[in-house]
């Protein structure tokens, strides 16, 4: 597990990249035309909507050395809705919140996205 470190005339904050994720993924969901974030089964390749709590099993926050972010999404959007619009929207929103969130700089969002659901 990657952690991030920033410096202050204090000392030194460690942010571990499963913090990130969750921040990420609890930011992701919020935004419209997102479901959820999806986990798939590489082995039957079945994709499942997850709970509100295991979010980061959908997030994979990459760290480099000078503390620059890579997140890769992987999500189920809403039935109806244009996905390029809903990825631009949780790209600057996530992009947005992270950054100011954890002082670091978000290089690349990468989405994933798994499937479709129809919301009642």
């Amino acid at each position: 597990m990657m952690k991030g470190s920033i410096s202050t005339e204090l000392g030194i904050v460690t942010v571990s990249s499963d913090v990130i994720a969750k921040y990420a993924g609890s930011v992701a969901v919020e935004c419209f035309g997102i479901v959820g974030m999806a986990a798939v089964n590489m082995k039957d390749g079945l994709v499942r909507l997850l709970k509100r709590e295991s979010l980061t099993q959908g997030i994979q926050a990459e760290l480099t050395d000078d503390n620059v972010l890579t997140l890769n999404f992987h999500v189920i959007v809403a039935y109806g809705v244009n996905i390029l619009s809903v990825s631009d929207n949780l790209m600057s929103n996530v992009k947005y919140k992270v950054e100011e969130f954890t002082g670091m700089t978000v290089d690349k969002i990468n989405i994933f996205v798994e499937g479709v659901r129809v919301i009642d």
